[in-house]
């Protein structure tokens, strides 16, 4: 399998050898088509060269035409996408599969991961690891799995998830499922890096203090803290100017001191959706998406 390169990027390397670029772009929230389009055209065009969507984002088919009109090549970028709950089953998934390389315009993708462990995600994730023995996807992980639900996938499956995307930024940082992950190899990618753009967070004075010494934003210490702690990181935006803002986390670094006062501000609760959570479960599996 020939290597991509990402030049002048960090990149982490997955379980199964693949490269993929450290700090990415993601696409949660944005409803509006020319509008996610022209963000991650934007992100390309300031050298973002991993990309994250989904099936329930409903705007594959932005992040596709955006890709086509970026000018860069398709083998220069790192394109993730997540099958949805509604589709887990083995031959659900293959089908789901398809009608996302249909939308992205794509023939394979460079990651495809597991939107939440509900249903029958065993057998989901057996098409995935066809797919990925035919070569149509480079790697394949999960998001949102707790540590009993990797033991659980790990005991039936013959492919390790290469990533666990899981909601983790300062003020909730998953410690036992970061120790869990890095003890089997298994990367952590955080989704909502910066707590949602969480106020509170981002007026820290203590993260404030940092930030003005490498005169920085306490946004760029935060997305630096993740780089640093290993894992791969994917902030999102619109905005060009924070598109850009984000992706200038390279020319600095913390120090260890530094790097545990963000740890410090872990006060272990959430601020989105609970895996753990029995109605959430139910909620997920009850709905209806027409992807």
């Amino acid at each position: 399998m020939q290597q991509k390169t990402y030049t002048g990027q960090p990149v982490v390397t997955l379980n199964n050898g693949v490269d993929i670029p450290a700090l990415g772009f993601g696409v949660w929230q944005m409803e509006d088509m020319k509008e996610c389009e022209n963000a991650v055209i934007k992100a390309i065009q300031t050298g973002y060269r991993m990309i994250d969507t989904a099936s329930i984002y409903l705007n594959e088919t932005a992040v596709g035409n955006a890709v086509k009109n970026s000018g860069v090549s398709r083998d220069e970028l790192f394109i993730t996408s997540k099958l949805w709950v509604q589709d887990h089953g083995y031959e659900k998934a293959k089908s789901a599969f398809r009608r996302t390389l249909d939308r992205l315009q794509m023939d394979y993708l460079d990651m495809y991961l597991l939107h939440w462990p509900f249903g029958d995600f065993l057998g989901a994730w057996k098409a995935l690891e066809e797919l990925y023995h035919e070569g149509k996807i480079k790697a394949i992980g999960v998001c949102n799995f707790t540590v009993e639900k990797l033991e659980e996938l790990k005991a039936n499956s013959s492919i390790l998830p290469v990533i666990n995307q899981i909601e983790l930024h300062p003020v909730f940082q998953q410690k036992e499922l970061q120790v869990y992950g890095r003890e089997n190899n298994i990367i952590t990618q955080p989704w909502s890096p910066l707590g949602n753009g969480n106020a509170e967070l981002l007026n820290n004075e203590a993260l404030k203090a940092v930030a003005e010494k490498y005169h920085k934003t306490t946004a760029q210490v935060i997305l630096r803290w993740h780089l640093q702690e290993g894992f791969v990181v994917i902030p999102k935006s619109v905005t060009p100017s924070r598109i850009e803002e984000n992706f200038n986390v390279f020319d600095f670094g913390l120090t260890e001191d530094e790097m545990n006062v963000v740890r410090s501000l872990d006060t272990g609760k959430r601020l989105f959706f609970d895996p753990k959570d029995p109605e959430w479960e139910q909620k997920m599996l009850n709905s209806v998406a027409d992807i």
